[in-house]
């Protein structure tokens, strides 16, 4: 039998190339072309007044100065809003180059094209453009108070508001045993590729075609945009994703102004045409995620279970509104996590501010939903003085209950129905692997040595795979080698390792014998891209079906060069063969060579294939009316909805009770993600997930000042966590099969960074004895909190009984 794949920890097929420098990034290419280099606005309000190029125009090397007067029809329009919504009602997009006025800083303003980057940044800083300033309005508190608006047209600042309900909340508040109130922040943060954006450009005059490469998450995305911003036909539009040095979500958003200007340049100037983004442009004109003001008001009854929620809260959309309200859509409704809310209401607002635009940033929209309700549960456990694990079984959703619909709509339109999961058991899991019993007896080892230890906990519910689809193309080769095609990209996933997996293993071949590609629209033209978790859920489930065509298309034409029923064959490593007969056998290659029927002999293996072969029946066609040649199969999988993975983190931290200096002791973690293709995967994807989960709680954070200037848009001042700030992260595994696919899997991608936030915040608070509601936060914060604590200015926690310990490899020196 051939060697079970699906499930294996096959090392990634990737990594030699990648760790070996020998990866091709989109600034590893186009050495001959042309390069861009924009003006952008160091003001976030103001009205573009007057653009001076003289002293730029002559310097030796610049090839064109083009400002948004110098763009045709299609290129000086508004850049499209790609995600309309019904309560979107004053959605407003940028320029490719501004247009009158710029709305945050780091707005292109002017395109400098020039025969390398260097010269093309000298002429960009001798461009003279006038502007005349306009009032800022930057944060949430500011922009909810209307005192002064980022467009004109907008009242209130309002690009957005939209209401779910489900239930009579008001009732269920009002007749509700207890009842609490919670006012929560978090604020901005982004992705960091290690790779910024970049495109490449190329244009054929001579076919009127362009080929662009991007460092993209949506190859077939950006050929559409691209297409139809330049009037071309989507036939004459190529787009490549190279190797992506990562995405997280900012790569999702297209088309980028630079994609459109760069295969506009390319195409007016008939040369290959090059940019790619410097760290500081990715800070200030890139995009952010996570900004959110929280106000939660929670019913409840003595033994902790919820009868009523009802939520608001103000998202920061940024200047614009290009990728919709899909980040604000998925925190109303993912924040409901495992539990049942009872009646529950959420009421947000999408406001704008002069600040990057807000869009998907990996997590998209959870990170703030859990921390939300994750901080609400621990409230209602203090109130009670219940431990915070029961608290949250008492709310959880039962294995019973799948599928459960909460009555609301997800991002996608489609109903928030969850598929699988097993909550209860989860949470068994979690409280064996932390020590969560036994936490008590650790605690107080601690303090007697003046150590301040805390526990905390984060559950989440993740959509993954949403629609509406994505395709697999499978070929066999006469030589035997599988070749398979998804239009989706990769960004370090392990696409080529995992879908390689699936497609072995639904094939009967070697995993070295199938290769392969991704984000490639001259392969695979119709795709939507990789995000939300959806790669193996969607392209997954596409190839496995492609291979599956493939199989029974082989074992049809095997079973008639054999001369045997197609129930008698099996295929082992690429050679079907009579069950238990196996000196009878045709490889995979050679029923490739039957599957093609050919007049010319090009090789050995072709002559098989020939009319005067004998390999055909004289009464019938070469190739019947219902099929085609050659050995390989398309098909494309479209989901009625999103399939809900889940997990479960839990925390041990340190606080100095000196230096406020917060450190993680053990990070331990739940995934439940159906049945895992790879499970080295998806160990890796949520070690990368909490690994940024715990920059986003402890470090990074995107800091405006009053004027709309990003403060620390440096790597000198925006922190990342270093190695030695990522815990060592223990995991185990929980696999509910999905009934909605054929594989029964569940997406990873974004699960280790969802809950981190909620998970540190509540072993702050168990540490210290007060809540923390405001994320992320620093030691400067958390001893200024102390401070606040102790002058009586906020509340005090019941020192829980809720948990009782460290397990016995706890209670000396804790893992780190």
């Amino acid at each position: 039998m051939t060697t079970r794949m699906f499930g294996a920890p096959v090392k990634r097929r990737e990594d030699p190339r990648l760790v070996t420098g020998q990866g091709r990034y989109l600034d590893d290419l186009g050495h001959d072309a042309l390069e861009a280099a924009f003006v952008r606005s160091p003001h976030a309000h103001a009205r573009v007044v007057e653009v001076d190029a003289s002293e730029a125009v002559d310097i030796e090397g610049v090839v064109g100065i083009y400002t948004w007067e110098d763009l045709p029809e299609r290129m000086s329009e508004p850049l499209p809003l790609l995600i309309p919504h019904p309560t979107l009602t004053e959605g407003r997009t940028g320029y490719a180059l501004a247009k009158d006025e710029v709305n945050h800083v780091g707005e292109a303003v002017v395109m400098v094209i020039a025969r390398d980057r260097y010269v093309a940044e000298d002429a960009a800083q001798r461009i003279a453009v006038t502007y005349e300033r306009l009032p800022v309005v930057v944060g949430l508190e500011h922009a909810r108070s209307a005192t002064e608006l980022v467009h004109d047209d907008v009242p209130g600042n309002v690009a957005a508001h939209m209401l779910q309900e489900v239930g009579d909340v008001e009732a269920a508040m009002a007749s509700s045993a207890n009842r609490l109130t919670l006012d929560l922040e978090i604020e901005r943060s982004a992705s960091m590729p290690m790779e910024g954006k970049g495109v490449y450009a190329r244009w054929d005059d001579e076919r009127g075609e362009l080929r662009l490469w991007s460092s993209t998450q949506t190859s077939t995305g950006v050929r559409a945009a691209v297409a139809a911003r330049l009037g071309l036909p989507l036939s004459k539009v190529e787009c490549i994703a190279p190797d992506v040095g990562g995405g997280f979500g900012v790569k999702i958003m297209h088309p980028w102004p630079e994609e459109v200007l760069v295969s506009w340049a390319a195409q007016m100037l008939d040369r290959p045409v090059k940019w790619t983004e410097d760290r500081r442009e990715h800070f200030i004109s890139s995009a952010h995620e996570r900004g959110q003001l929280q106000h939660v008001e929670v019913g409840f009854d003595e033994r902790g279970v919820i009868t009523a929620l009802d939520v608001k809260f103000w998202h920061d959309n940024g200047a614009y509104t290009p990728y919709g309200i899909i980040v604000p859509i998925i925190t109303s409704t993912q924040l409901l996590g495992p539990y049942k809310p009872g009646a529950y209401r959420c009421e947000f607002w999408s406001l704008y501010t002069n600040t990057v635009i807000v869009t998907p940033y990996r997590g998209a929209g959870r990170p703030q939903g859990c921390f939300l309700m994750e901080r609400t549960m621990d409230a209602i456990a203090d109130e009670l003085g219940l431990d915070r694990a029961e608290v949250r079984s008492r709310n959880f959703i039962l294995p019973e209950e799948m599928p459960y619909d909460h009555g609301l709509l997800f991002q996608d339109g489609r109903p928030l129905k969850y598929d699988s999961g097993d909550f209860p058991a989860s949470l068994d899991k979690l409280k064996a692997l932390v020590g969560w019993d036994d936490f008590a007896e650790y605690r107080a080892a601690a303090e007697a040595e003046g150590r301040r230890i805390g526990l905390g906990i984060g559950c989440y519910v993740e959509g993954t795979g949403v629609g509406p689809y994505e395709g697999g193309h499978v070929q066999v080769e006469t030589s035997g080698r599988v070749n398979v095609s998804t239009g989706l990209t990769s960004q370090g996933q392990g696409h080529e390792t995992a879908f390689a997996q699936v497609v072995a293993e639904e094939l009967g071949v070697r995993v070295e014998d199938v290769h392969v590609t991704t984000g490639d629209t001259r392969k695979m033209p119709y795709a939507v891209g990789t995000f939300a978790s959806r790669a193996a859920v969607m392209s997954g489930n596409a190839v496995a079906l492609a291979a599956r065509a493939v199989r029974a298309k082989a074992l049809r034409i095997a079973a008639e060069a054999l001369e045997v029923s197609v129930d008698d064959l099996e295929i082992v490593d690429g050679e079907v063969s009579v069950k238990g007969a196996p000196g009878q056998s045709i490889s995979l290659g050679t029923i490739s060579v039957l599957s093609n029927p050919l007049r010319y002999a090009f090789d050995e293996a072709a002559r098989a294939a020939t009319q005067f072969a004998g390999t055909f029946d004289p009464d019938k066609p070469p190739v019947a009316d219902d099929d085609e040649p050659g050995l390989e199969g398309k098909d494309f999988y479209s989901p009625t909805q999103a399939t809900f993975a889940n997990g479960m983190h839990a925390a041990i931290v340190e606080t100095d009770p000196v230096t406020a200096e917060i450190k993680i002791l053990r990070y331990c973690v739940i995934h439940d993600c159906g049945p895992m293709i790879n499970p080295m995967i998806v160990e890796g994807q949520v070690h990368g997930g909490v690994a940024q989960g715990v920059g986003g709680a402890l470090y990074e954070r995107m800091v405006y000042d009053e004027g709309g200037q990003l403060l620390n848009a440096s790597f000198m001042d925006f922190l990342l966590p270093y190695a030695s700030e990522v815990p060592h992260v223990e995991t185990d595994h929980l696999e509910t099969p999905s009934p909605l696919n054929p594989l029964g899997i569940k997406g990873a991608g974004e699960a280790g960074c969802i809950p981190v936030t909620a998970v540190i915040a509540s072993a702050i608070s168990d540490a210290e004895g007060f809540p923390i509601t405001s994320m992320p936060i620093s030691p400067a914060e958390l001893w200024d909190l102390r401070r606040r604590h102790a002058a009586g200015d906020l509340p005090s926690l019941r020192h829980p009984s809720d948990h009782t310990s460290a397990p016995a490899e706890l209670s000396g020196t804790p893992k780190e």
